[in-house]
């Protein structure tokens, strides 16, 4: 007997319509699976079949072939385990049915579990994508699949109960969509962060235009309290965004079982040990790295020139590109990465180069800067340096300003780039593409006449540039401005210049 049963593929994000084909004929007692298949897919042969013997189904001694097609794509991964099994039960006329327009994701236990398994969200929305209404997933993964709206989701534990609801002998209720709530986060405010003023402000900048920093100063100045107070002031995502990194979130396996849309930006904080897979990605099967785990979000490196120098450069490609493709010889896989890099580090190897406290040789502190080459320099935005904390502002009894007052200046500076940058596949200052950054960077004749003189006097590099073009752009906004006036090329440029460490 010959049957068809659909189901979804994951490769990396990319997921894809799967039949499976199966038939059952006289012949030599076998059972293989094809189709360009991992041997985890062929190893379901006998989960498929101790689970079905577990519940009382023995399979028939005759020839058995499933078939996964597209068979040009490779597959891998054990979330078509039940997919396969419901097509052994139509095959075996234990199930009467067709079923068209569903789906079924799950990893199958010995005894007839149902275990849950990674990346069900994007395998939901392609299931929506290609007409399917019903699907049946792991108990575990049903809150994350009732994320998207319209497609009916049914929540499995066993299956001698997934049997028996098909069989239509009891039923298995529907779970209910999932509604965002909102939670008050814990997270850093600036109102506890003393003094710093300019480092605040160029982090404000970051926020509202969507900027790379790089902070740079001694050791105890604020640094990696300034980076960590960055989500507090950054816009709320939107619905596009939520999904865009759930979907990452859901393939790495590290979303919230109670929460499963990402709902606040993701700040990643990976220590300077990482391997080059672990950031940027890779492994069997490939999957994700920090840098596509930060997207929507913040990346933060702190001690940034003690990350190995070859997974620093790693880094130069998907910062402009804002996706990064692995490519192994097993396949290969394309990741959104766009995120804010926030950097810190001290200006040399003991941390107070320029004081009295400092006992580096200059060929140490050369050696120590050389860490971070040009190019990897060039790609931030913004570099500022945070001096050492004065006594005055420690002891001060001023409040700070908190964060939720500079996140409404932040949201409304992005909610000017909503507009503006509406019908097009920009969303902040930092992504104005070459063809967009003329129309959208107009500057007036003072502010293009200091912007001129500084490219002149200083040598600054085309990158260098349209950075400073960017994110005087932010200022602008920031200041509620339509055109780019001179003192916001001037601030730009001076969060561009101030750093003479590698002068």
């Amino acid at each position: 007997m010959f049957t068809k049963t659909r189901t979804i593929g994951l490769n990396g994000l990319n997921a894809y319509p799967i039949t499976i084909e199966m038939d059952i004929s006289r012949g030599m007692p076998n059972f293989d699976i094809i189709g360009s298949v991992d041997n985890v897919i062929k190893e379901s042969r006998e989960r498929i079949k101790i689970a079905a013997r577990n519940i009382g189904i023995e399979l028939p001694t005759r020839k058995i072939i499933i078939s996964l097609t597209p068979s040009s794509v490779k597959k891998t991964g054990s979330v078509l385990d039940l997919a396969m099994f419901v097509a052994l039960l139509k095959t075996m006329d234990i199930l009467k049915q067709d079923f068209v327009n569903c789906a079924f994701f799950g990893e199958l236990s010995l005894d007839g579990a149902i275990n849950r398994i990674k990346g069900v969200l994007p395998m939901v929305i392609r299931a929506k994508a290609e007409g399917m209404t019903e699907i049946f997933v792991p108990f575990e993964n049903a809150f994350e699949a009732s994320v998207i709206d319209g497609i009916n989701v049914y929540p499995v534990r066993h299956i001698s109960e997934l049997t028996e609801h098909l069989r239509g002998d009891i039923h298995i209720p529907k779970q209910e969509r999932y509604s965002p709530t909102i939670t008050q986060k814990k997270t850093n405010d600036f109102c506890f962060v003393m003094g710093q003023q300019l480092a605040k402000f160029a982090l404000e900048i970051a926020a509202a235009g969507g900027h790379n920093v790089l902070l740079i100063g001694p050791p105890g100045a604020g640094k990696s309290m300034l980076a960590k107070c960055i989500p507090s002031i950054l816009p709320e995502m939107t619905f596009k965004e939520s999904v865009e990194t759930t979907n990452i979130h859901s393939i790495c396996d590290i979303l919230d079982k109670n929460n499963p849309l990402v709902t606040e930006r993701p700040f990643r904080s990976p220590h300077h040990s990482i391997s080059n897979v672990g950031l940027i990605g890779g492994g069997y099967p490939i999957h994700p790295g920090e840098i596509s785990m930060a997207h929507n979000g913040v990346l933060f490196l702190d001690e940034f020139p003690e990350f190995n120098k070859n997974i620093l450069e790693g880094l130069r490609q998907p910062l402009e590109d804002r996706t990064v493709t692995i490519s192994r010889e097993s396949g290969s896989a394309d990741y959104p990465c766009s995120f804010i890099l926030i950097a810190a580090m001290n200006p040399c190897p003991c941390g107070y180069y320029g004081t009295s406290r400092c006992t580096c040789s200059k060929n140490a502190v050369q050696k120590y800067l050389s860490k971070v080459s040009g190019p990897m320099l060039d790609r931030f935005d913004m570099h500022i340096v945070v001096d050492a904390v004065e006594y005055k502002d420690l002891s001060s009894k001023k409040t700070e300003e908190p964060s939720v007052k500079i996140r409404e200046r932040v949201e409304k500076a992005r909610r000017i780039q909503t507009e503006r940058f509406k019908g097009t596949e920009v969303s902040c200052n930092a992504q104005i593409s070459d063809n967009l950054r003329l129309e959208f960077c107009r500057l007036d004749p003072s502010a293009e006449k200091e912007l001129e003189t500084f490219f002149n006097t200083r040598g600054i590099s085309a990158r260098g540039y349209t950075k400073i073009l960017k994110v005087a752009r932010t200022v602008a906004d920031l200041d509620n401005s339509e055109f780019i006036l001179k003192k916001h090329i001037i601030q730009a440029i001076y969060f561009r210049s101030n750093n003479n460490y590698w002068q």
